[in-house]
């Protein structure tokens, strides 16, 4: 029997030896291809924490391309907070519940990766699915009321401007939804209760795109606010918490059918029981990350003390006191968690398998796959006398030699270009770009093969031997992309503003800002800005629309109000555009002499350049990338520069400002650095 077969009909739970971290990735994706047939081949895989999740499922995905590969993170928010979970996070929970609920034989063979937190924390039971799913096809009849119905009862916000997962919005005939599963928001175009046509847009230009001819709609939340569920939760908190007045913010708002901020917190009161994701996959085999079981017992921990810190604070806040209506009124952890024996059963119940880098105690089921830790270049790299890439083309050579495939895989496509650049560099021409895994088998006899692959560290396993960024270059920092913010996220600006102070509306002026109300519209509850114009005229602005409005210049409030629906505004906004007319003439005259100017031509070293970019431990965003190249593109095109680089904090504009430099200098000119 191979280690695949002992791996899926294993009786008893394994300790796997030998396995270093993203050689685990590798042997559950071989054992997938090898063992399991589409439409029964489930395996559930415990990471130790979100990170690991994310990186793990990548590697897999990239191993086993043929894999369907579902995640369930846990929420981003503490236990017992006063927050909801983000409705990215909710949605991708949602949408592998629905699909392990709703498929019992997936056409593809299917790996569920989770984490330690994730999986200790209870669900909705399967029979949930059952019946909230909405679907329609162009040519469909639509009625809005039991559509916008249903949206509410799941979780869905309604906005003006839909920008996340979970927000919709009904303009006239047209319907834009961002649901579970869809990394686009959709556009429902209507003539009259017929769907005309549906298209994806872009959340931020909101300009639609590719046409689709189905949705498929399932809760985004795990709370369903129906009419049952309500009713339920309306119990159980008062049997829980005793009598409740109307000034409890939660239960006010959970009886009006609204959403209320981390009222998943208090998930077991809205259905009428729970399961875990165990539940879900009966039977599967199950493996986890070496650590795991500590993290559980570092969650229990944490969780136990959230919930003690929120019932002291209820304990010790008198009775009448007005604060006592708005307390934190924490559930038992063990209504929403796993217990420590709970978990402990769900152990012995199942064959979990632990993988382990080192090598098994002999009294414990085990098998050994003999896989070691890749080479490090830490030495040579710290070592001014030595270089790394020296030292990696001995490396490469020495298991070349051994009758061993090479492999070195990069983070970016930007760092394997540089790469590839410095190998041949340093006498390591014969690399080969592969463009998947598979092609691993065609790879010449002595080429190394380059891939893209987040792989942290390398491994040896057998002829095989990845080499990764990081085991060269050391640590690679990968930025987070930071998400455009959605409109409702600007009202911590608003919150800056004290009643009195003077705003500016793009369309209507100046005015006088009021403070935040909430006012209903249409049945549904709407944060707005209010403000004041002259003559006592007011204007409520929703939050989502906020970025329409500034704060005045002048600090002393001594600007004057423009009239709402007045002509003062548009009067002054037409001089403006004649001045930026007038500088803009200007600028082109200005252009105009610079373009007939010559200027240097500097050309990247070759080779130099490209190690001087690797000591960098960024990995580039793309529009990093695509500065750096306009910058090259400046300093090659004979022409004087003119140009800015704008960027937030912390996003790379100096490393642009020194890749620029050092490109200055190695063509033998100055550069100050202000």
């Amino acid at each position: 029997m191979n280690k695949f077969d002992q791996l899926i009909t294993a009786e008893v739970p394994l300790q796997i030896a030998g396995v270093p971290e993203g050689m685990d990735a590798l042997f559950i994706a071989q054992a997938m291809d090898h063992v399991m047939d589409p439409g029964h081949g489930v395996m559930l895989h415990i990471a130790r924490d979100d990170h690991r999740m994310s990186n793990f499922a990548e590697l897999v995905a990239y191993f086993s391309p043929d894999t369907e590969i579902l995640t369930f993170p846990a929420w981003d928010c503490l236990p017992y907070d006063r927050v909801s979970p983000n409705p990215e996070i909710s949605a991708r929970r949602m949408i592998t519940l629905h699909r392990l609920a709703t498929t019992k034989n997936p056409t593809k063979k299917r790996l569920v990766v989770t984490t330690i937190n994730a999986v200790t924390q209870r669900v909705p039971a399967r029979d949930m699915f059952k019946d909230l799913s909405f679907s329609a096809k162009c040519g469909d009849s639509v009625n809005l009321e039991k559509l916008t119905a249903f949206l509410m009862r799941n979780g869905y916000a309604r906005s003006s401007t839909v920008m996340e997962h979970g927000d919709f919005a009904i303009r006239g005939g047209l319907i834009d939804i961002f649901p579970s599963g869809q990394e686009r928001p959709i556009r429902i175009d209507l003539w009259g209760d017929t769907i005309e046509v549906m298209r994806f847009f872009d959340p931020i230009s909101q300009r639609t795109a590719d046409k689709i001819d189905e949705i498929s709609l399932i809760p985004i939340s795990e709370v369903i606010l129906d009419e049952e569920s309500i009713r339920r939760f309306r119990g159980a908190y008062v049997r829980e918490f005793g009598a409740v007045r109307d000034q409890d913010p939660l239960f006010e708002a959970v009886r009006e059918g609204r959403k209320h901020q981390g009222m998943e917190h208090w998930l077991p009161y809205f259905h009428f029981r729970l399961e875990n994701l165990f539940d879900y996959l009966p039977d599967c085999p199950v493996t986890m990350d070496y650590l795991t079981t500590e993290a559980f017992s570092d969650r229990i921990s944490a969780i136990n003390d959230y919930y003690q810190t929120r019932k002291d604070a209820l304990d010790h806040t008198p009775k009448g006191a007005a604060t006592a209506l708005s307390a934190y009124k924490p559930l038992p952890p063990e209504k929403l968690y796993l217990t420590a024996d709970e978990w402990q059963t769900c152990l012995e119940d199942r064959k979990i398998h632990l993988f382990t880098s080192s090598h098994a105690p002999p009294d414990i089921s085990h098998m050994t796959l003999d896989g070691k830790a890749g080479r490090s270049f830490s030495p040579e790299r710290n070592d001014p006398k030595q270089n790394v890439y020296d030292a990696l083309r001995k490396y490469c050579v020495s298991r070349q030699q051994d009758g061993r495939r090479v492999i070195i895989a990069s983070y970016s496509a930007g760092s394997q270009n540089r790469l590839a650049a410095v190998l041949k560099e340093h006498g390591m021409a014969n690399h080969q770009v592969m463009a998947d895994w598979a092609s691993r088998d065609k790879l010449p006899v002595g080429s190394i093969g380059l891939i893209i692959l987040p792989l942290e560290h390398g491994f040896e396993s057998g002829n095989l031997v990845i080499i990764a960024e990081q085991d060269i270059l050391g640590d690679r920092l990968v930025r987070k992309l930071r998400k455009s913010r959605k409109a409702e996220n600007f009202i911590s600006e608003a919150a800056a503003l004290t009643p009195g102070d003077l705003v500016v509306h793009m369309d209507h002026g100046i005015g006088r800002y009021e403070g935040l109300l909430t006012i209903e519209v249409n049945g549904a509850a709407h944060d707005c800005v209010h403000l004041t114009y002259s003559g006592g005229d007011k204007l409520y602005v929703p939050v989502e629309n906020i970025e329409i409005l500034s704060r005045y210049g002048s600090e002393g409030s001594d600007g004057q109000l423009d009239k709402l629906g007045g002509v003062a505004w548009q009067g002054r906004k037409a001089k403006l555009k004649k001045r930026i007319r007038d500088m803009a003439d200007e600028l082109i005259r200005v252009a105009a002499q610079r373009a007939l100017r010559k200027g240097a031509i500097v050309q990247p070293p070759e080779g130099l350049y490209d190690e001087f970019c690797a000591r960098f431990p960024y990995t580039e965003s793309d529009d990093q990338l695509r500065a750096i190249g306009d910058v090259i593109s400046d300093l090659g095109s004979g022409r004087p520069m003119d140009r800015l680089i704008c960027g937030d904090v912390g996003f790379g504009k100096t490393e642009i400002a020194l890749r620029t430099a050092f490109l200055a200098v190695m063509g033998g000119f100055q550069v100050a650095i202000i």
